[in-house]
Order: structure tokens, then sequence, then C-alpha cells
């Protein structure tokens, strides 16, 4: 076998999995993400300000 197609051969055993394993855990931070977003808008004992702009006594 030519070293060139051996070489090839072997990039494409070990990237493939590992291109496919990095989009994959994109996609599935980018829905945690979007979930965590839509359960903060829907909470009403959300906060709706910033931390750290309220007084200290706002307990």
């Amino acid at each position: 076998m030519p070293a060139g197609l051996f070489a090839l051969m072997d990039m494409a055993i070990v990237g493939v999995p590992t291109i496919v394993f990095v989009v994959w855990q994109l996609v599935s931070i980018n829905r945690e993400i979007a979930r965590d977003k839509a359960k903060k808008a829907e909470s009403p004992e959300s906060a709706g300000h910033a931390v750290g702009e309220h007084r200290l006594d706002d307990g």
C-alpha cells in the first residue's frame, strides 16, 4: 500500500470520529444553554435584575 494512502486512511480513522464528537458536543451545549434560558425566562421567582445590583437587605 502506498504511504500516502496509508497516511490518509490513518487521518480519516482518527479525524472523522473526532470531528463528529466535537460537533455533537457543540450541539449538546447549545441545546442546554437554550433550555436554561427558556427555563429562566418563564420562572416567576427570577430576580429580574443583575446580581449585585440590589440592596443587601432585599431579602
